[in-house]
């Protein structure tokens, strides 16, 4: 496999995303029919989820429910996040069967995972997310690089977001995560599950050779142990959610030093760990609150 190296000051124009949602794909949703609380008969889009199975290699590595847009992405990420494959890998192939709900990923080093495979952790993820092997192995000798995040990045970054058209506001029982370079959105990925948002990121990242270091990640969901890892693991500085904290994601976010900002939502934010990234340049009189059109769909809270 071929991996194109890109760089933020190769990503033109300046607010177009390199990937973004498509809520209108017909393969992503279904109308189905029901009542209301009134007993009114309703149409309604829901989202659809499907098997995925990933193999590295010749084996079985696990099967994930997932919308299925973007299968090669989410297997490369999903491997990476998992230490199953090394960001120096040779990765010779990805095949996709469609037919059969299959991804193989291919690599030059031979690969035997079966005893990492037996230790296991479900997570707090939703779709249950899932680590195998040592949960603390991503946080060992990790030395996230110095970055800034300016308050004024921050408000544009999320009212741009929140502004897209997707699957998140059109359906629900989905999660987005987006790559940022300061205020800009690069890539917007949506799944049942955040863990295969973040993975489908990953594996995009890993495909076409893009840099961590000066990039921000922000996710709709929860700041759990799950996404610090899976953000440390990636090596990216900043990660941002207009959801809350675990107290377990907000220990590992301040032992790897990564910058921690939730409840992101119109003027207001908390940040609980790595605040010294962040440069207060935005004068608040000048930034809107969030508009209720674009929160999340048949959600009070977005914990």
């Amino acid at each position: 496999m071929t991996i194109t190296y890109i760089s933020a000051e190769m990503i033109t124009p300046k607010d177009d995303y390199l990937i973004r949602p498509d809520p209108l794909d017909p393969r992503l949703t279904e109308r189905v029919s029901g009542v209301d609380q009134t007993g009114q008969a309703i149409e309604t889009r829901v989202t659809v989820e499907r098997a995925l199975t990933i193999f590295l290699n010749s084996q079985e590595i696990v099967t994930a429910m997932t919308i299925n847009d973007y299968p090669e992405y989410l297997a490369l990420g999903y491997l990476l996040n998992q230490h199953m494959l090394l960001p120096d890998d040779v990765v010779t192939g990805v095949d996709y069967d469609e037919e059969l709900a299959v991804v193989v990923v291919r690599t030059k080093r031979r690969t035997n995972y079966e005893k990492k495979l037996k230790k296991k952790v479900q997570t707090s993820g939703c779709a249950q997310g899932t680590v195998f092997g040592d949960l603390m192995e991503a946080l060992e000798n990790v030395t996230l690089p110095k970055a800034e995040l300016r308050t004024s990045w921050l408000y544009g970054l999320t009212h741009k977001i929140n502004t897209t058209p997707s699957l998140y506001l059109e359906a629900g029982a989905i999660h987005g995560c987006v790559l940022a370079h300061e205020d800009r959105p690069l890539v917007y990925m949506e799944d049942v599950g955040r863990h295969n948002a973040v993975d489908k990121i990953a594996g995009w990242m890993f495909r076409h050779g893009v840099a961590a270091h000066d990039k921000i990640f922000y996710t709709t969901g929860r700041l759990t142990s799950e996404m610090v890892i899976k953000t440390v693991r990636m090596g990216i500085p900043i990660l941002v959610s207009r959801s809350g904290f675990t107290a377990w994601g907000v220990e590992l976010a301040r032992k790897a030093n990564l910058t921690l900002v939730g409840r992101a939502r119109g003027k207001r934010f908390v940040a609980l760990a790595g605040e010294e990234r962040i440069v207060f340049d935005q004068d608040l009189r000048f930034v809107e609150e969030e508009s209720a059109r674009h929160r999340r769909k048949a959600a009070v809270h977005d914990d």
